[in-house]
């Protein structure tokens, strides 16, 4: 097989491309032919050496991506070589080939397309664990989407929707907007040219909203969090703009909401039945219509640390996916 090898976690420029052994399948793993693989911000974190999860050296960087089992570890039950899955890794995404916990695979319904899938168990599980488990997301509140011409922002919008929510998208651009209201949002902010706590005061009655889904952190989150409904619930997705937000507690107290964290990743590994109950739910909607994922650009798997950089540079819309030539 070949692979993207990261030796020393200091950015995408240290990404080495290489022939390595094909993996062997351990105990309750399958091995993937991959088809297709998708970035995320945590794949452009974890091979700087800022993610929470710090692999041991070497590793394969890549989270997300679909393809075919080729073969099966010992006590893999309902999954066999042929069956086209996507896969949740955490690593081992940009190669040819994977081996993966069983548990963390989604077997894929006639007619997903590889390249829809590698981009969806991650941002569409991320965000369906947070605005519906974590969030309480009900039909008829007020959801404010940062970030959301992104990956998770995109899902947002989408799941959102599915809840009955009202939905707000900000982003930084109207470019991006424009994608957001292409995909169902109801109202947009420009953050980076507007007033964010004035416009939303304006498109919420003053209310604020109920769920806050933040992705991006940095110098958004207080003066949200002030904007922040009475009984509102603030998600903290990620850090995409860099600094981690220092928010008053103070504001919570007076506001009688939520800060509630939302880690995916843990939440996969900790509790797999309701892990593959979400990815259950995910895969009908998928099925009747209700979630695409958008998928903007596509380049060769050998252009890996190419497509960071431009998650680096904040030039990706909706997802970016790599497929082996």
């Amino acid at each position: 097989m070949h692979a993207w090898l990261c030796e020393n976690p200091i950015g995408a420029e240290a990404l080495t491309w290489k022939e390595l052994p094909t993996p062997e399948p351990k105990v309750g793993e399958v091995r993937v032919a991959i088809r297709a693989a998708s970035l995320n911000f945590p794949d452009l974190l974890i091979v700087q050496n800022k993610y929470q999860m710090k692999p041991p050296l070497p590793f394969v960087p890549g989270s997300e991506y679909a393809g075919v089992i080729e073969a099966v570890g010992e006590g893999v039950k309902g999954l066999k070589p042929g069956d086209a899955v996507a896969a949740f890794g955490g690593t081992g995404g940009f190669g040819t080939h994977a081996c993966v916990a069983a548990a963390l695979v989604m077997p894929l319904p006639p007619g997903f397309a590889f390249d829809d899938a590698s981009a969806f168990i991650l941002t569409y599980g991320t965000t369906h664990h947070a605005l519906l488990d974590r969030g309480a997301l009900k039909a008829g509140e007020t959801l404010l989407v940062l970030g959301a011409a992104g990956g998770v922002g995109t899902a947002a919008i989408q799941i959102g929707k599915v809840a009955g929510a009202r939905v707000i998208a900000a982003a930084s651009s109207d470019e991006k907007l424009e994608l957001c209201k292409q995909i169902g949002a109801d109202a947009t902010i420009n953050y980076a040219s507007g007033n964010l706590r004035e416009e939303l005061k304006a498109l919420t009655n003053g209310k604020g909203p109920d769920v806050v889904y933040d992705p991006v952190g940095g110098d958004l989150a207080e003066p949200v969090f002030r904007s922040i409904a009475w009984r509102g619930r603030y998600l903290v997705v990620g850090f995409a703009q860099g600094t981690i937000p220092a928010l008053p507690l103070k504001l919570a107290l007076l506001k009688g909401a939520s800060v509630v964290g939302v880690f995916w990743g843990d939440f996969a590994r900790r509790e797999p039945r309701e892990f593959a109950t979400s990815v259950r739910q995910l895969g009908a909607w998928f099925r009747e219509g209700k979630l695409r994922p958008h998928v903007s650009q596509t380049l060769p798997l050998r252009k890996a640390a190419e497509a960071l950089k431009l998650m680096a540079a904040r030039q990706v819309k909706g997802k970016l996916v790599l497929t082996p030539e």
